[in-house]
């Protein structure tokens, strides 16, 4: 643990109950519902606590209340990760002015490349890894669009990068 931490906690707002790792810094945070978000350099904690890593939020906008659409990963295609997005969270903030700046610059700088299928529609993305050295490349459809449909839509994409 650094002699910052040490001497002036970690930065996460009272109440917060989440387990920050050593490395982790807190960059923003509001009270919410049942419990606190907290924007770090690795990801959003949610209320539970739990941690959603950037390369994980496949989409986030202010819409009366903050929108939160998490993916998780459903299968590979080659070395591309198939996401597919869970239902969204809403949280209400108060003021959703620097939470929200937070997660949307965090999620955008961690994509390094995308592409565009446009047909069944399907995005392809390098995302950097919260923490992590290296990139991990992922595919998620566009609402409605079936696993199998991106599976296929990545297919030449994947065997591209495979050489």
């Amino acid at each position: 643990m650094g002699l910052f931490r040490r001497l002036f906690g970690s930065g996460a707002p009272d109440g917060f109950t989440g387990s920050l790792e050593p490395d982790e810094t807190v960059i923003a945070s509001a009270p919410v519902q049942d419990g606190h978000l907290v924007v770090t350099s690795l990801g959003l904690w949610v209320p539970g606590p739990r941690r959603i890593g950037w390369h994980l939020i496949s989409k986030v906008k202010w819409e009366g209340a903050l929108r939160v659409v998490e993916a998780h990963e459903a299968g590979l295609e080659g070395p591309v990760v198939l996401l597919e997005d869970l239902p969204a969270q809403r949280f209400a903030l108060d003021d959703p002015g620097r939470v929200l700046r937070a997660i949307s610059q965090r999620v955008e700088s961690s994509i390094r490349h995308r592409e565009r299928v446009e047909s069944p529609g399907v995005w392809i993305l390098q995302r950097k890894l919260p923490g992590q050295d290296g990139v991990v490349w992922q595919a998620r459809g566009d609402a409605g669009v079936e696993l199998a449909a991106v599976r296929v839509a990545v297919a030449t994409f994947a065997a591209r990068l495979a050489g």
